[in-house]
């Protein structure tokens, strides 16, 4: 493979003496040959790569993706879901079991690894927790963790039944697995198509309470702590949500959590246009909870920042907001969503890089001399839109669809290949 010169990149890797400085990174058959001030442009093959202005990290690893394969291919299939993850700087992506058959043994687990083993994108299959996610009956947590699972959750359907979520982190807590809880009650979520409060009422749509989510939060905590056992939460959106861990971890207790991109800059006031895209679970909530989930990335009770990439056909979603299935896609439009927020470089690379692997318990790539090269270049300033042209996902269900947005992905390299966007 030919050598790869990157000139002039801030590098925002903290533990390294170049941090928040421009470096030059010489990459060849894989791996990093030299990080320094300056690199001469030595011999044949060599791409350059002009990083003036931009920044270099660790590439991105995203915590909770949905690809359609196996059984919905038609929404989305491994390679197109891992080309989407590319183009917006993920190096590394998990992804739920919500399949047809749901990843709930090893046959499914291995599927997926031998699908992806030789791709850019390294993809690390969520096993279910319940067989067939009907939150009945424990999977075979154990088989599908030798055989690469990553961790377990039971996707967009929450563990209602408090007796097999604590079986599940005892369980777990054997081989130090990790359990996600997506948090729903769902007899108090109802029917509920958005958030419950004066917008749902002006609207006249049934609302989901922020309590549903709360309510599970402080009973999987609970459990959790009774267990000894570790517990991450998915997609948390409310300011009592953010509350609850926070003084959790106050506690010591073994507690992680992510957020959703959309969720820290979209709010309930989107709806009022009735556009099914904007229809996300848990749904968009208040300008108080987007508050309070910025104030706990800043103050690290939130540990990451997912994309929560929900592709579905066109017939999911073209259709009243009622009936509209919840979920956006989402991989490619996370930056511009963070750069919208006003987050700095240093905190994206923390909560999109750092954080997803900490919560694994996964290296985190380092660029340096010697690695194995793995980072992704981004510029914050670079204005692009989302359309027919630059969507990698065979879906188009976003509200970003065709609006100009800022901030990209330049430049990502992985597993000894390397994807310019």
């Amino acid at each position: 493979m030919e050598q790869v010169l990157i000139k002039s990149a801030v590098l925002l890797q903290s533990n390294s003496p170049f941090y928040k400085r421009a470096v030059d990174v010489l990459v060849k058959d894989g791996k990093i040959i030299s990080v320094a001030e300056h690199i001469e442009e030595a011999g044949e093959g060599i791409q350059v790569i002009d990083a003036a202005g931009k920044y270099l990290s660790a590439g991105f690893f995203d915590l909770n993706v949905n690809f359609g394969e196996p059984g919905f291919e038609v929404r989305e299939d491994l390679q197109t879901g891992t080309a989407s993850a590319a183009a917006g700087g993920f190096t590394g992506v998990a992804v739920q079991p919500n399949t047809q058959p749901p990843v709930h043994s090893k046959a499914e687990v291995s599927y997926i690894k031998n699908q992806t083993k030789e791709n850019l994108v390294d993809v690390h299959p969520l096993g279910a927790i319940s067989f067939n996610r009907e939150g009945k009956d424990l999977a075979e947590l154990f088989d599908m963790l030798s055989t690469g699972a990553i961790g377990f959750t039971d996707g967009n359907k929450s563990v209602t039944d408090s007796g097999l979520m604590s079986r599940a982190l005892l369980y777990a807590k054997g081989f130090n697995g990790l359990v996600f809880s997506f948090p729903e009650d769902t007899a108090i979520a109802g029917k509920g198509k958005m958030n419950e409060g004066i917008v749902s009422t002006y609207l006249g749509l049934k609302g989901i309470p922020a309590l549903a989510e709360e309510l599970l939060i402080a009973r999987d905590l609970y459990l959790a702590e009774y267990n000894d056992a570790k517990i991450h939460f998915s997609t948390i959106s409310t300011l009592k949500s953010v509350d609850l861990i926070r003084e959790a971890k106050k506690k010591g207790r073994q507690v992680t959590c992510d957020v959703a991109a959309h969720h820290v800059v979209l709010t309930e006031d989107e709806l009022h246009g009735f556009d099914s895209n904007y229809k996300v679970k848990p749904p968009l909530r208040t300008q108080e909870d987007v508050k309070a989930l910025l104030e706990g990335l800043q103050d690290g009770t939130i540990d990451a920042i997912v994309s929560q990439h929900t592709p579905y056909e066109i017939e999911h979603k073209d259709v009243e907001f009622e009936i509209a299935s919840f979920g956006i896609i989402g991989l490619q439009t996370v930056l511009p969503l963070l750069v919208k927020a006003g987050l700095s470089p240093e905190l994206i690379v923390e909560k999109l890089a750092v954080g997803p692997r900490r919560i694994l318990g996964i290296p985190v790539p380092e660029i340096k001399a010697d690695q194995v090269a793995n980072f992704v270049l981004f510029d914050l300033e670079a204005e692009w839109e989302l359309n027919v042209d630059t969507n990698k996902s065979k879906s188009s269900n976003s509200p970003f669809w065709g609006k100009p947005l800022k901030g990209k992905a330049e430049f990502v390299y992985n597993n000894n290949k390397f994807f310019k966007v």
